[in-house]
């Protein structure tokens, strides 16, 4: 009697053991699943992102171009006119595959190591939008040439990059706004060690 308790306590023994490591194992699935699902919720929405992030800004203006042939008492002899309309198209954009950013499931953080530098692009272009000289005072074809270039770096020069580039960091904190969403939805901190995004409650 006494050997068929002992055996009933070690099998009950053995099966209480079971059951126990079954439920530990099982909770720990859940909580690996949870972890794995935080982990592809965030990461394929950086990979959606992973994209040129830009934003384009149009300029335009008039340029007036005169010369002479040459000067008599202080009048213009065989005085030649140009009127440019010059435009530009402003374009910011950022390679967010350049972007570094760590998704730390065990402490649950969004880490933000790095973020791309703006790039810059102006696509200058210009028309004569006047023209009037005189038939022994043209402007040859090397004078526009070199006057129509000669407008496209002046409109080059009077775009404010400084503006741009603050413009481009709030399209880019837009963009990012749908990770921190996200992020703060699934309860995470974020980090962001390039001391560069301003964000309230960050």
């Amino acid at each position: 009697m006494k050997n068929i308790n002992t055996i009933l306590s070690f099998v009950v023994g053995i099966l209480l053991t079971i059951f126990c490591l079954l439920a530990w194992k099982g909770c720990h699935k859940e909580e690996a699943a949870v972890i794995n699902k935080d982990y592809y919720l965030l990461t394929n929405q950086i990979t959606k992102m992973n994209k040129m992030v830009v934003m384009e800004q149009d300029f335009s203006s008039f340029q007036t171009h005169k010369s002479k042939a040459f000067s008599i008492g202080g009048y213009d002899v065989l005085p030649k006119e140009m009127v440019l309309y010059t435009t530009a198209k402003a374009q910011v954009s950022y390679d967010l595959k350049k972007m570094k950013i760590d998704v730390d499931t065990v402490n649950k953080k969004l880490v933000i190591d790095a973020l791309p530098q703006a790039d810059i692009k102006v696509f200058p272009d210009v028309k004569i939008h006047f023209m009037d000289d005189y038939a022994i005072n043209r402007f040859s074809q090397a004078d526009i040439n070199g006057i129509m270039d000669s407008a496209k770096k002046n409109m080059e020069k009077n775009i404010d990059y400084t503006k741009l580039k603050q413009e481009g960091n709030k399209q880019l904190i837009d963009n990012l706004n749908e990770i921190f969403v996200l992020a703060k939805a699934l309860n995470y901190k974020i980090e962001d060690r390039t001391n560069t995004i301003k964000l309230p409650d960050l």
